[in-house]
């Protein structure tokens, strides 16, 4: 192998996209990964006792006599992790849900090395691992020097794997959709992004972040059915349900063999499974700006919860989502905050003048947040009013949710299974002669 390139024909490559909802990875070259994992983690701490024993003494004339033992030692803290959703769905005692992840970006590195062994043991065969496999990975548009370090040291120490690559996710999308220039506005769970791409890199001084993210929705959501006085009971909680009539109180009978230590991490992260469903289900982004004599002429949508309360939802379903656009209806502090529409254009006026028309024309939505009925055109629609009309404008999403879920996944896909990539790739060569330094080098 020469310094420089790494040759991976005879293994596949891997390709792992971590976001803040959820943990992707799946062989280069296919259309989808082949697990999409949740970045939450369930852990349950166990004891782990060590052997006491017994001790013999000799007194002065030779005999020895056995006595008790010592107290036994501190029990020693064992974590034992729980990755599959089906799984995590049954409660057990003491289960917790943890994220690796702080602002998007790793932060428990203990907590990420149980959730990439884990990746591998689904991904490699048996007698192979991921010292057999070059590895590219995503990383947010804004990561620190140092974590990009230790992640790249992880990698080739702990791991032992033969080539890595580490790709802005961002970068990725726009390949995604075979472009190599791009405005992607990644809609995920924690935040929303604007960030520009351009000929595959990002132009990290004009990347615009908005916390309007999928737990911004969530929350509102939340919010809505508090005020309704309706308390959301998780599936594990219910053993049986009867059939009501709409708005009719709820007949269920809730299960007796729960688990004594149901912490509040596990309560909350099984209530938000449950908003996230009323979300994608009942939720739409209306066409023009929100206004509640013209939203409440149309048509309502039926929810049935876990327990079987059944409730229409009018005017609500259009106000959650319209904070996205207008964030000064939401309560608190989101008024200051820019909305999609501004997201862009301040991100694309941070550019140098010679590339905006080609970012304006080339507007990908992307990431899992993006799901609301009508939300390219309202984004299209709202941009067409601000923006002046010689400028060529277009706005275009992948076609199906997973797509936009996966889509910085699929351009690593793309990206690694390309003759031309393999001169790209960190050899654990050069790692050897250069450290985890040469991460900066070769992945800017």
């Amino acid at each position: 192998m020469s310094s420089g390139t790494y040759g991976s024909d005879e293994v596949g490559a891997l390709v792992i996209d971590i976001g803040s909802h959820t943990f992707r990875a799946g062989y280069a070259g296919e259309e989808t990964p082949k697990f999409d994992f949740p970045s939450y983690i369930g852990v349950i701490d166990e004891q782990q006792q060590s052997p006491a024993s017994s001790s013999t003494v000799q007194d002065g004339s030779g005999d020895t006599s056995q006595q008790p033992p010592p107290p036994p030692p501190p029990s020693q803290p064992q974590k034992r992790y729980i990755f599959d959703m089906n799984k995590i769905r049954v409660p057990q005692n003491g289960l917790y849900m943890q994220t690796f992840l702080k602002e998007q970006m790793i932060d428990d590195w203990d907590l990420f090395e149980q959730a990439m062994t884990n990746a591998f043991d689904c991904l490699c065969e048996k007698d192979h691992g991921s010292s057999y496999h070059p590895i590219v990975m995503s990383e947010p548009p804004i990561n620190q020097r140092a974590k990009r370090e230790k992640l790249c040291e992880i990698m080739f120490e702990k791991f032992q794997i033969p080539a890595f690559y580490l790709a802005k996710n961002a970068v990725l999308s726009s390949f995604a959709q075979a472009k190599a220039t791009a405005l992607i506005l990644d809609c995920g769970a924690t935040h929303t992004t604007a960030v520009p791409v351009h000929e595959g890199m990002v132009f990290q001084k004009a990347i615009v972040q908005s916390p309007l993210g999928g737990d911004f929705i969530l929350n509102q959501c939340k919010q809505l059915l508090d005020g309704l006085n309706y308390e959301i009971v998780p599936h594990y909680l219910i053993k049986s349900k009867e059939v009501v009539r709409q708005y009719e109180q709820p007949k269920w009978t809730k299960r007796t063999n729960l688990p004594e230590n149901i912490t509040d991490s596990y309560k909350k992260f099984m209530t938000k499974e449950i908003l996230q469903d009323f979300a994608q289900t009942v939720l739409q982004i209306s066409d023009t700006p929100y206004n509640e004599s013209e939203i409440s002429q149309l048509p309502r949508v039926n929810y049935e919860f876990p327990n079987g309360l059944s409730l229409d939802f009018g005017e609500e379903r259009y106000r959650i989502p319209e904070g996205l656009f207008n964030p000064s209806i939401v309560k608190g502090q989101f008024s200051s905050i820019l909305d999609l529409v501004h997201l862009i254009t301040n991100s694309v006026n941070m550019c140098d003048p010679d590339i905006r028309s080609a970012l304006y024309g080339s507007i990908t939505i992307v990431g899992g947040n993006s799901y609301f009925l009508g939300f390219t055109e309202r984004l299209h629609r709202e941009l067409s009013h601000i923006l002046p009309q010689t400028m060529r404008m277009k706005v275009q999403i992948p076609p199906s949710l997973s797509e936009r879920r996966f889509s910085s996944w699929i351009g690593g896909s793309i990206l690694a299974s390309l003759g031309s990539f393999h001169q790209m790739w960190i050899s654990k060569q050069e790692y050897d002669e250069s450290g985890k330094f040469i991460v900066d080098r070769k992945c800017p």
